[in-house]
C-alpha cells in the first residue's frame, strides 16, 4: 500500500472551522471575519471572547451581561487556593494552572455518574467557558505572587478584565497605557485556528470527553517551547545576549551551533506574522512608558540581524515576551498568560467540535519488524479464530 505521510500533519485539512483563519489575501489573522489588529485596537478582551464563542460582537447589553458573570466568578474559591498552596512554590506555573483546571472540572462535574452527561449541553459548555475565562486570571496572578512570598489580592468589580488582571498580580492600578498593551496582547493570543493546543483540545472533545479534560490537554500541548513556551524562551535569549552590542557575536555563535532561535518563524505565515506589528506597537508604548530604550535597541538589532541572515521574520512571541517583562510579569508567567487568552479560542473550538462531531483518529504507516513469533507458543482456539477475522482490530 502506498501512503503519503505528512509529518506533523503539515498541509493537511483535518476539518472546517468558522472561528478563525489566516487570510492570505490580506496576510492577516481574522476572528469570525474581523482582522485581529482591528479587534485589538478597538475591543476589550471580553468582547472578543464573546465574539469567539457566539460568532458576533456583543451589544452593549450583551457585553454588560458577560461582564457581570465574569465578575461573579473572578475570586479564587477556598478549594482552589488550598490546592495552589499545597503545590511546591517552585512548581512551574503551567503545572499549577493545569492542575487547577482539573480541580475546577472535578468540582463542576461532581455527582455526574454517566460520562456522556459530563459532556454537557451547548448552554452548559458556554457557561463553563465563561467561568474558566473568569477564574484563570486569579490563578495566574496568585501563582506569581506566591512565588514572591506575597499574599493573595482579591479582585475588584470596578475594573475591567485586563485592568483587574494587572491589579490582582501587582496590587496597584496600572497606567491606562499598560492596561491597553495588556488587553491587546490578550486579543492577539486568543485564537489561531488548528494550532497544536487547539487541535489537541478538539481531538479530546471528539472522543466525547468533557470541556475541562480538553482544556487540560490543550494546556499540556501549550507548555512545549515549540508552541506556547516560546515567549518564555525569547526572554531567556534576551537575557543571554544582554545588550544590543552583543547581538552580532551571540548570533554568530548560535547559528554556528545550529541553535533554534525562538521567537522567529511560523508554519502558517510566509510573509511575517500579521500579529507582530500590533504587538510591537504595544511594546514601543511600554518602552516609552517605562523609559527602557535598551529593550527596544536589543529587540530591533536582533530582529534586523536575524532577518538579514536567515530571511525569517518574528512571530507574536518575539514582541510579547519583552512586553510582559516590562509590565512586571515573571518569565515563568508568560505562557500561563497565553492560557488566559487562548482558553477563549480553545473553548470555542471545543463547542464547535461537539456541534458537528466525528472522532479524530488518523492512520499511521507501520515501519517496525515483520511478523514474528515467540518460540514454543501454541495459540488456543480463540486466538486462531481472532486471527482469521478479516476486519481491523478496534482501538
Amino acid at each position: 500500500m502506498t501512503t503519503d505521510i505528512k509529518k506533523g500533519l503539515a498541509g493537511v485539512f483535518a476539518d472546517v472551522t468558522a472561528i478563525s483563519k489566516v487570510d492570505p489575501e490580506i496576510n492577516s489573522l481574522v476572528y469570525r471575519g474581523y482582522p485581529v489588529q482591528e479587534l485589538a485596537a478597538t475591543q476589550p478582551f471580553e468582547a472578543v471572547a464573546y465574539l469567539l464563542w457566539n460568532g458576533e460582537l456583543p451589544t452593549d447589553e450583551q457585553l454588560a451581561e458577560l461582564r457581570a458573570i465574569e465578575h461573579a466568578n473572578r475570586a479564587l474559591s477556598p478549594a482552589v487556593k488550598d490546592l495552589i498552596d499545597a503545590m511546591p512554590v517552585d512548581s512551574h506555573p503551567m503545572d499549577e494552572v493545569r492542575t487547577v483546571v482539573s480541580l475546577l472540572g472535578a468540582i463542576d462535574t461532581a455527582g455526574i455518574d454517566n460520562v456522556l452527561d459530563a459532556v454537557g449541553t451547548p448552554a452548559e459548555n458556554l457557561d463553563r467557558s465563561i467561568r474558566l475565562f473568569a477564574a484563570l486570571p486569579a490563578v495566574i496572578a496568585y501563582g506569581q505572587r506566591r512565588r514572591h512570598g506575597d499574599e493573595l489580592i482579591e479582585p475588584r468589580d470596578d475594573l475591567d478584565y485586563a485592568a483587574n488582571f494587572l491589579w490582582m498580580t501587582f496590587g496597584e492600578e496600572a497606567d491606562p497605557a499598560v492596561v491597553d498593551a495588556f488587553n491587546r496582547s490578550m486579543v492577539l493570543y486568543a485564537e489561531h485556528s488548528f494550532n497544536a493546543s487547539t487541535f489537541t483540545a478538539r481531538v479530546i472533545a471528539s472522543t466525547l470527553s468533557d470541556l475541562y479534560s480538553a482544556v487540560v490537554g490543550a494546556i499540556g500541548a501549550l507548555k512545549g517551547p515549540l508552541h506556547g513556551g516560546a515567549n518564555e524562551a525569547v526572554l531567556h535569549v534576551f537575557t543571554e545576549i544582554g545588550s544590543a552590542e552583543n547581538v552580532g557575536a551571540w548570533l554568530d555563535e548560535a547559528l554556528a551551533a545550529k541553535r533554534k532561535i525562538m521567537g522567529f518563524g511560523h508554519r502558517v505565515y510566509k510573509r511575517g506574522d500579521s500579529r507582530v506589528p500590533t504587538m510591537k506597537a504595544a511594546l514601543d508604548t511600554l518602552v516609552a512608558h517605562y523609559d527602557r530604550p535598551d529593550v527596544a535597541e536589543l529587540y530591533d538589532t536582533l530582529e534586523s540581524e536575524f532577518v538579514a541572515r536567515k530571511g525569517i521574520y518574528p512571530n507574536l512571541d518575539y514582541p510579547s515576551g519583552p512586553a510582559y517583562s516590562l509590565m512586571g510579569f515573571d518569565t515563568l508567567t508568560f505562557t500561563p498568560l497565553f492560557i488566559a487568552a487562548r482558553v477563549t479560542g480553545w473553548t470555542a473550538h471545543i463547542m464547535e467540535q461537539q456541534a458537528s462531531n466525528a472522532l479524530i483518529r488518523p492512520l499511521s504507516a507501520y515501519d517496525g519488524p515483520d511478523e514474528r513469533h515467540i518460540d514454543g507458543y501454541v495459540p488456543d482456539a480463540a486466538d486462531v479464530e481472532a486471527l482469521q477475522r478479516p476486519e481491523e482490530a478496534a482501538d
